[in-house]
């Protein structure tokens, strides 16, 4: 998921350095009927960017997850939860 945010921003001329992109992610397993599943993914992304870049960041954010094999291959069964922050 993060990579392909990375990719979309990199499109956009958002640049996705260490030092100015990072996310904390959780999650959460539980049983479910005996079994341990996986039931939610929660990602905090944190990006420093221009102000001037931030609407081009919103419109990416708003789309990622469309284009990210990872989330395409799990979402109905983990419930995705995502958050963008942006950094001074």
């Amino acid at each position: 998921m993060m990579g392909s945010f990375a990719r979309l921003l990199a499109e956009k001329k958002v640049l996705t350095r260490e030092d100015l992109y990072w996310a904390d992610v959780e999650g959460d397993i539980e049983n479910v009927n005996g079994v341990l599943k996986i039931t939610q993914i929660r990602v905090k992304y944190h990006l420093k960017a221009p102000t001037n870049s931030i609407a081009d960041v919103e419109e990416v954010y708003a789309r990622y997850l469309t284009f990210c094999p990872a989330a395409q291959s799990v979402i109905g069964c983990i419930d995705i939860k995502d958050e963008l922050i942006f950094e001074n």
